[in-house]
């Protein structure tokens, strides 16, 4: 009879282990990754890092052939300059004109030099422009990584032709490891964000510590496809057991033990704890007791671990229209300067 009670006990220990303790064997390390595309198209001439070397944020990746735009720099800087000296001209003239006030001089001269004062302002201002951006151009052809991490699939080699835009160069973030938990749904009422979380790698013993960080709000549905004329396509289920769907819980990482190495796609267990000690373990007895209790006196699930979302989007939900600026007049944009254009000459 004690053996029977003893093997009962032990069964309903492992179902609620198995059944309703937060824990998956489905488990992953995820990372970001910077996907480095070159903001100028050239020919790639130097290459400083091969693959799986670890950079820096800022450190160059490789340089794209400068000469181009060494010439359209020093092209910018002399239509500067132009456009500097034309302006200081004209604007010279307009204020001698202004400044005579005889009757050789019309208020229709004056106005007119003020007109091209102001053309030649603009120009300059868009040559300067023009002058910045070709900086600008120049210095990104050295092409630098925006993260710290390691360059990974590199493929490229000298002389191949790199087009703005295109990505060429991966680069793994270290600095954005993540663990992702994929539990059953049964298992959601148990999770609680800030719920400390172990996480242990096959081929490695000691675990990775965390906290549930969010839980994914949305999984794929597979009735949700539209068919004959829009209509959802719902497909009949003709099995007795439904198998309960996986949600994403985000875990992030806060302690990682010596010699275990974080690479994204390693398969995890992660295990859910409410206690929020420091131990890598708890004792063996208190997993016992803790497990008796769930079994007999299970407890409800904790209400607003998880932030309540609240459904639907309201009555009458709309987006705002958007509206571009208003039109302006040339005399708003450059006020001042046509006043006085059919006045009488003045004298001195």
């Amino acid at each position: 009879m004690l053996i029977l009670g003893a093997a009962t006990l032990g069964a309903l220990l492992i179902w609620n282990y198995y059944v309703t303790s937060p824990w998956t064997r489905d488990g992953s390390v995820r990372v970001q990754v910077a996907n480095v595309a070159p903001q100028v198209s050239g020919q790639i001439t130097e290459i400083w890092v091969v693959d799986n070397q670890y950079v820096k944020k800022g450190e160059v990746l490789y340089v794209i052939d400068p000469f181009d735009y060494r010439v359209k720099l020093a092209s910018a800087k002399a239509s500067l300059r132009q456009a500097a000296a034309d302006y200081q001209v004209k604007r010279e003239q307009a204020q001698r004109l202004l400044k005579l006030g005889d009757v050789a001089t019309t208020a229709q001269s004056q106005q007119q030099a003020v007109g091209a004062a102001d053309m030649a302002e603009a120009t300059f201002q868009r040559a300067q422009q023009d002058q910045d951006q070709a900086e600008v151009n120049l210095q990104r052809t050295q092409v630098k990584s925006p993260v710290n991490g390691f360059v990974t699939n590199l493929l490229m080699r000298v002389g191949n032709y790199a087009p703005a835009g295109t990505p060429n160069v991966s680069v793994i973030d270290t600095d954005s490891y993540w663990i992702d938990g994929y539990f059953e749904e049964t298992k959601l009422g148990r999770i609680c964000i800030g719920d400390r979380a172990e996480a242990q790698l096959m081929g490695f013993s000691a675990p990775i510590l965390g906290q549930v960080d969010t839980v994914t709000r949305g999984i794929a549905v597979s009735n949700a496809a539209s068919s004959t004329q829009g209509l959802p396509s719902v497909n009949a289920v003709y099995t007795w057991v439904r198998l309960a769907q996986r949600v994403p819980v985000r875990i992030r990482i806060t302690e990682v033990p010596p010699g275990v190495p974080l690479v994204s796609g390693l398969t995890a267990t992660v295990t859910l704890r409410k206690d929020s000690s420091d131990k890598t373990r708890r004792d063996p007895f208190d997993g016992v007791v803790s497990g008796m209790r769930d079994v007999f006196a299970p407890r409800p699930p904790t209400p607003d671990c998880i932030p309540a979302t609240r459904g639907g989007t309201g009555p009458g939900a709309s987006l705002p229209e958007p509206t571009g600026s208003p039109a302006q007049t040339p005399e708003q944009i450059d006020p001042g300067l046509t006043p006085g254009l059919t006045a009488k000459p003045t004298k001195p």
